[in-house]
């Protein structure tokens, strides 16, 4: 498996690289969300949803930046509106090991104890709403279909780390690429209004290694394998087209 070498102390984030986030009685963000149908709030009419914002705050973190680190106190839950986050979690020497990847509708912190167990970082700038953990567990007895939806969406986070551990422990470097870029495939077109098949990947090559549990030569030569069978289309570094979504998932599950 491959583990990069990451630079970190095992401190809380310096002060200066967080960004302030903006609290008012009624949090705007709200009125022109475009992940609202996806997010953990969709089950929330207009009303509920005016009352329930007053729990946010809008949260801004530039590329690169830290959201919250491994053992830092967990006092908030994440809800992505826009962007692209990096999961991790340090081992003893130093290196990091990427457990996931979260887009705009995705949320994480909740199933944290009294500290984060990972590292949440921006691959690109992102926009958040973030809430205190007490009191949006609290606001489960005013919203109980908003305690369901959570346990649900809980629930499909469980499942996808199952997913994650049959992806390291039992599949090859082709089936885990072909798993990879299906499973962004379906991220990606929770919002996107483009070409269903066209499908951005915002994370370096090294981020699916270490993701993948690959070398990053390994990952680059299965993107060419997988150019050169006529399944994908590259577009620079970040973009992909699937040309037979069929055949891709086929691959993954080891047809």
């Amino acid at each position: 498996m491959s583990i990069s070498p990451y630079s970190y102390s095992g401190s809380k984030p310096k002060a200066s690289i967080r960004l302030a986030a903006n609290s008012c009685p009624f949090n705007t963000a709200c009125e022109g969300c475009s992940s609202r149908h996806i997010s953990l709030c969709n089950v929330l009419d207009s009303n509920d949803l005016k009352s329930f914002s007053k729990l946010s705050t809008d949260f801004q973190k530039a590329a690169k930046q830290i959201i919250c680190a491994e053992d830092e106190k967990a006092e908030h839950i994440y809800n992505i509106r826009s962007g692209a986050v990096r999961l991790s979690k340090m081992l003893s020497d130093g290196r990091r090991q990427i457990t996931g990847f979260l887009f705009a509708g995705d949320f994480f912190g909740l199933s944290c104890k009294d500290k984060y167990s990972f590292t949440a970082e921006a691959i690109t700038e992102v926009k958040i709403c973030r809430f205190n953990r007490t009191k949006i567990i609290e606001s489960f007895q005013d919203y109980p279909r908003l305690g369901e939806r959570v346990f649900d969406m809980t629930r499909t986070e469980l499942n996808s780390t199952h997913d994650q551990m049959l992806l390291l422990g039992r599949k090859t470097a082709k089936e885990k690429l072909c798993s990879f870029l299906i499973i962004m495939k379906e991220k990606s077109g929770r919002i996107n209004v483009r070409d269903e098949n066209e499908v951005d990947i915002p994370m370096s090559r090294s981020d699916i290694a270490d993701y993948l549990g690959l070398t990053v030569e390994t990952v680059s030569r299965q993107f060419t394998n997988l150019h050169k069978l006529g399944l994908i289309e590259l577009d620079g570094a970040h973009r992909v087209f699937l040309k037979n979504s069929k055949a891709l998932l086929a691959l993954a599950e080891g047809e």
